[in-house]
């Protein structure tokens, strides 16, 4: 079993950074990939970025391209989101999550789940 616990939201004004961390206990291995993904107040969930554990394949939704940035730390389990230029739109609750093979950034592909955390960015 996989268990995802996340960390890091707040509210913040646009400009600013902010980082999410995601620690994951349980078994991962290299082909295992890690996901961001969020929802808006009345909005599905949806694709942030994601990359697998080997670091050979990430991916960013164009809407965060060039301001996030998805990274890994193997020895301690954890992942993090890296947020910078932050803008209103960007509010939403952030989830983390675990897809235990292959790639992808269908959020119907994801095993696991974190608690979510939520990011308000003001004017």
């Amino acid at each position: 079993q996989v268990k995802l616990v996340e960390s890091g939201g707040g509210s913040v004004q646009a400009g600013d950074s902010l980082r999410l961390s995601c620690a994951v206990s349980g078994r991962t291995i290299l082909s295992t990939t890690m996901g961001w993904f969020r929802q808006a107040q009345g909005n599905e969930r949806a694709f942030v970025a994601a990359r697998q554990w080997s670091g050979r394949i990430t991916n960013y939704a164009e809407a965060v391209k060039g301001r996030f940035t998805i990274s890994s730390d193997i020895t301690s389990n954890t992942f993090y989101l890296q947020m910078d230029s932050l803008k209103p739109e960007d509010t939403a609750v952030y989830y983390c999550a675990v897809k235990r093979t292959g790639f992808s950034t269908s959020v119907d592909a994801y095993d696991y789940w974190g608690q979510g955390t939520q990011v308000t960015v003001s004017t």
